[in-house]
């Protein structure tokens, strides 16, 4: 079984550090690949702010293996641009921004926060909204060899991505309505663990949908072995079931030393045993 390959997200993690200067840590730290939530204020940085977030990874020596489409104020809980029709406009042009990103990155995941059910707006709406404009992002991402993600969250309460199959339903209908086979399932697995999915179950269904891994323990989204989600067995049934993809660290760190769950030989993409 070839090993395991991690990645750090960089918006969750090391955020003690300037975000420029997080890409770096990770390295320091042992990894050699990064991830990220959208990094810029705006869903249209200018030219000088994304060749500085780009010259962050290449001078770090990093691969930015994934990156989030702009999704709004997060903190005030916005959760994805393309399903909202007064501001989708800030994600078809984002699209283009961040996957340019990602051609001179070689980064070949891209997440679309779904986006929240709207006071007002028929869910059918939305829905229709948010397939067309997952097909435009899922057409932008293949053209550079990489996927766009639709993960199930937790923790918002009016976001209608709850569970595996929701995504997976969502991931259909773009592809059976606008022909577009770039959409993945990204399965981490904290949030399907606090939303009630079988986990075990998921696996074994979509293990040939997924394109993407994130974990953190649960309850309390920490490091590994601060909760009681079994996630050695549960990315080893990945592991079995044909996973070869990344897995990305998207925990909330509880100790100043928050890698020391992981060996510093495992780290870096094949390096060690899995």
């Amino acid at each position: 079984m070839a090993p395991r390959r991690y990645t750090v997200n960089c918006s969750i993690l090391l955020t003690d550090l300037p975000l420029l200067q997080r890409p770096q840590a990770a390295r320091d730290a042992g990894f050699d690949s990064v991830e990220f939530w959208w990094p810029f204020a705006a869903a249209v940085p200018g030219d000088a702010e994304v060749d500085a977030f780009i010259g962050a990874i290449d001078d770090a020596g990093v691969q930015l293996t994934g990156l989030n489409f702009a999704a709004g104020d997060m903190p005030a809980g916005d959760r994805g641009l393309l399903s909202d029709p007064t501001r989708s406009h800030e994600f078809v042009d984002n699209v283009a921004v961040a996957v340019g990103i990602g051609e001179r990155l070689g980064t070949t995941a891209f997440n679309a926060l779904y986006g929240n059910r709207l006071e007002g707006v028929a869910p059918e709406v939305q829905d229709e909204l948010g397939a067309e404009n997952l097909a435009r992002a899922g057409r932008a991402a293949a053209r550079i060899g990489a996927v766009v993600l639709v993960e199930p969250v937790s923790g918002a309460p009016a976001y209608p991505l709850k569970l595996a199959a929701d995504a997976v339903s969502v991931i259909d209908r773009v592809r059976d309505r606008y022909d577009v086979d770039a959409l993945r399932l990204l399965a981490d697995l904290y949030h399907l663990r606090v939303n009630g999915d079988d986990i075990d179950a998921v696996i074994d269904r979509y293990a040939d949908r997924v394109g993407h891994v994130q974990i953190a323990d649960a309850p309390g989204r920490g490091e590994p072995g601060t909760g009681s989600l079994d996630l050695d067995a549960l990315l080893g049934r990945l592991d079995r079931a044909g996973y070869t993809g990344y897995v990305g660290l998207e925990y909330k760190p509880t100790r100043a030393n928050t890698f020391d769950w992981l060996p510093r030989d495992r780290r870096a993409a094949g390096a060690g045993a899995s």
